[in-house]
C-alpha cells in the first residue's frame, strides 16, 4: 500500500508542477510574439514579387528551360466533375502506353473558339522514363489527376472535353 501511494504523490506533484510550462520561455509556441497585420508600402512603379520577371540574357549560372517532354496518355477511362462550394473538381483517369507513367497532368487548352462555344477542354499528358519499360497489365498503367475549376471559370461553361491519344471524353451540363 506504501509503494502505490507513493507513485501516485510522486506524479501527482510532478504534473503539478507543469502547469508554469505554457507560460515558460522553453516552450516552442512561445518563441514568437502574436500575429500583427501589416500592410507594405509599394509604389505602382514596384515590380510584384509573384510575378516572374523576365530574363535578360543568360547568366554564367543560367540553366535553359526545360523542354516539355509529356504526351498525351493513351487511352482516358473515366472524367468525372465533382461540384465543391467553390466551383467543381475535374478528375479524369486514363491508362497510359507502358508502366512507368510520371507526372500526370491535365493541360488546359484555351482557344477563342472553345471560349466561343463554352467549352472547357484539357489534354491528358503523362510523362514517360527515358528508358525503355514493359507494357504490363492495364491496371498497373493507370494513372489519374485532378483540376480544381473555379466557380468563375465554370461560368458560360456548358461542356468539359479532356483529348487522349486515342480517345476524348465530355460531361456536358444538365
Amino acid at each position: 500500500m506504501l509503494k502505490p501511494l507513493s507513485i501516485l504523490m510522486v506524479t501527482a506533484l510532478t504534473l503539478s508542477a507543469c502547469n508554469s510550462w505554457r507560460e515558460s520561455r522553453v516552450n516552442p509556441s512561445n518563441w514568437f510574439g502574436p500575429s500583427t497585420p501589416s500592410v507594405a508600402e509599394t509604389s505602382p512603379d514596384d515590380a510584384n514579387a509573384l510575378v516572374p520577371q523576365e530574363k535578360e540574357g543568360s547568366g554564367l549560372f543560367a540553366r535553359p528551360d526545360p523542354e516539355d517532354t509529356s504526351v498525351a496518355i493513351s487511352k482516358i477511362d473515366e472524367l468525372r466533375l465533382d461540384p465543391t462550394p467553390g466551383g467543381a473538381i475535374v478528375y479524369v483517369s486514363g491508362t497510359a502506353a507502358r508502366q512507368g507513367a510520371y507526372n500526370a497532368q491535365l493541360v488546359r487548352i484555351n482557344s477563342e473558339e472553345n471560349q466561343k462555344n463554352g467549352v472547357l477542354e484539357y489534354t491528358f499528358k503523362v510523362n514517360y522514363p527515358s528508358y525503355a519499360t514493359n507494357q504490363g497489365t492495364e491496371r498497373s498503367r493507370m494513372v489519374s489527376d485532378a483540376a480544381n475549376v473555379s466557380q468563375q471559370d465554370l461560368q458560360g461553361i456548358r461542356l468539359v472535353r479532356v483529348v487522349g491519344q486515342q480517345n476524348t471524353l465530355e460531361s456536358r451540363r444538365r
